[in-house]
C-alpha cells in the first residue's frame, strides 16, 4: 500500500489543446517520494484513451532522437487533445533506474552496448518500472476501463484489475539514432512495434 498526497486540479493550456492537470506525490517514510502527473482533458469518457508516459528528460524536454519517448508524449498530447482522454506522467526516469544511471547507461550504449545491456552491465534489470501509483490515479478518476495507448505489454499486464478493452498503438517512424534501440525493444523487450 502507498501514501499519496494529491494536489488541486489546475488548467493547462498547451500548443496542443487545453487540459487539466493534478500531481500525484508518493509520500515515503522520510516525507520524500516522486512526484507523478495526471493530464487530462475535461471531457473524460467511461473508457477514455489513457497514455503511461514514462519520463524521460532526454526525449521529452530536450528532443533527444537518440529514443522514441519524446515523439511518443507528443503524439499523445494531440491525439488526447483532440480525442479526449487521459497521459499519466510517470516519473520512472530510464525505466526507473534514475537520470545518472541513463546518461551511464548512454556512455556503455556509445560504447557498443544496446540499451537491455547497459542496464544489465550497471546492475539494473531491462525495465525497473513498477505501475501501483498508476493504478492508484487510475482508480482515483473512477476510470475501471480504458483504451491504453502504448506499444510495451508489460504496461499492459500491468493494471491489476483495470481492464484494458483496446490497446491502441503508437508507430514512430524511426531514424538513424533510434533504429537500433527500437529493434532491442522489439526483440528483447516485447515491445509491439
Amino acid at each position: 500500500m502507498i501514501t499519496i498526497d494529491i494536489s488541486q486540479i489546475a488548467t493547462l493550456p498547451t500548443k496542443y489543446g487545453i487540459f487539466k492537470i493534478q500531481a500525484f506525490k508518493e509520500v515515503t517514510k522520510n516525507g520524500e517520494g516522486k512526484e507523478h502527473l495526471a493530464i487530462f482533458t475535461d471531457n473524460l469518457s467511461d473508457e477514455p484513451i489513457v497514455r503511461v508516459h514514462s519520463e524521460c528528460l532526454t526525449g521529452d524536454a530536450l528532443g533527444s532522437v537518440k529514443c522514441d519517448c519524446g515523439e511518443q508524449l507528443q503524439y499523445a498530447l494531440e491525439l488526447i487533445a483532440k480525442e479526449g482522454g487521459m497521459i499519466i506522467y510517470h516519473r520512472q526516469e530510464g525505466r526507473n533506474i534514475g537520470l545518472l544511471n541513463k546518461v551511464n547507461a548512454y556512455a556503455l550504449q556509445d560504447a557498443g552496448f544496446n540499451t537491455v545491456e547497459a542496464n544489465h552491465q550497471l546492475g539494473f534489470k531491462a525495465d525497473e518500472r513498477t505501475y501501483e501509483v498508476v493504478e492508484f490515479i487510475l482508480h482515483h478518476f473512477g476510470i475501471k476501463k480504458l483504451k491504453l495507448l502504448t506499444n510495451n505489454p508489460k504496461k499492459i499486464e500491468s493494471l491489476g484489475d483495470i481492464e484494458i478493452i483496446e490497446r491502441l498503438p503508437i508507430q514512430i517512424t524511426p531514424n538513424p539514432h533510434n533504429e537500433g534501440y527500437l529493434q532491442v525493444k522489439k526483440d528483447q523487450m516485447g515491445h509491439l512495434l
